[in-house]
């Protein structure tokens, strides 16, 4: 492969490492053709981009991007695909669910939230996972607890006491 071409490859990975929030670093070798399509397909259908890639254009890639991933480089060994994503989790699952019959991706590291996980062992820890704007909805839906509950509290202690009225009213 000439220097050039190389090039070419190395800035669209960096281009996809800067735009995507999160990657995985998986190892699809030893899946068939037939296998890795379905992969592909379920990737797709999950908005997961899936690359396979060579590990040392990967590292140029990383060392160019705009991501504090130095720990990565170390499972840049042997066969690597990524998997860029926008959902944190959705590949967590996906391997999760396609290894069960395939053996297959295998975890190697992954980057997500501005953090590094690494090796297979971190898969349950990933799909656990929650993305920024779930972590959002959290702390708003905690900041409105108290209020909610306040407000029907003075809902219904406002019908409490119209009874209460209504019935000296009545005996009156």
């Amino acid at each position: 492969m000439k220097s050039s071409e190389k090039k070419v490859i190395i800035n669209n990975l960096q281009e996809q490492i800067d735009s995507y929030n999160h990657f995985y670093l998986t190892d699809i070798s030893g899946l068939n053709a037939e296998n890795t399509s379905d992969l592909r397909r379920l990737c797709f259908k999950q908005d997961v981009k899936l690359v396979v890639v060579k590990n040392t254009l990967l590292r140029k890639a990383l060392e160019n991007s705009n991501k504090d991933a130095e720990e990565i480089y170390g499972a840049l060994k042997g066969n690597t695909s990524v998997m860029f994503t926008e959902n944190a989790n959705s590949p967590a699952k996906l391997i999760k669910d396609f290894s069960k019959k395939h053996k297959k991706p295998v975890l190697k590291a992954a980057y997500v939230e501005e953090s590094v996980y690494m090796g297979e062992d971190q898969l349950e820890v990933l799909i656990a996972v929650k993305s920024k704007n779930e972590l959002i909805a959290d702390v708003v839906a905690l900041l409105q607890s108290p209020m909610t509950t306040l407000l029907s509290q003075l809902k219904s202690g406002g019908n409490i006491i119209h009874g209460v009225l209504d019935t000296l009213k009545e005996k009156e």
